[in-house]
């Protein structure tokens, strides 16, 4: 899923326009967006001739806040250009950090008493109560 820069001429006018220091286009972005979208890679895992995958998701993220990413799907389905159909999501568990107490391990209540109470040994100290010198 690769989109040619005729094709791009129909999503350019829902794209932002880029200022400034530009290192990647807009048909670069799309077109790795696409890629990922297509092999369900990481972002991580994103060839080098796209581009810095940071770049490339800070962007995608923006765009789909934006509604930018809504409008350039709708018009390339519109356009029979792709046909995306989003079946199912699945999140990988080991991203979900869970507080030891929410796995569902017994809780530890009361220290458990010994059987006997000379396998305990003697006191580590004796504890004797103060008496006012004044009585």
């Amino acid at each position: 899923m690769q989109l040619t820069w005729e094709q791009s001429e129909l999503i350019a006018p829902f794209l932002p326009r880029q200022r400034g220091n530009i290192r990647l286009d807009n048909l670069a972005v799309v077109n790795a967006i696409l890629f990922v979208a297509a092999n369900g890679c990481k972002w991580r895992a994103l060839p080098s001739h796209y581009g810095c995958c940071h770049s490339i998701y800070t962007r995608m993220s923006r765009w789909t806040r934006a509604g930018v990413l809504d409008a350039v799907f709708e018009r390339l389905q519109r356009e029979r250009l792709m046909r995306v159909r989003i079946e199912a999501v699945s999140l990988d568990s080991t991203i979900i950090k869970v507080h030891p107490d929410g796995t569902g391990a017994l809780k530890k209540t009361a220290p458990r008493p010994l059987a006997k109470a000379a396998a305990a040994g003697p006191p580590n100290f004796i504890w004797l109560p103060r008496v006012p010198a004044t009585l």
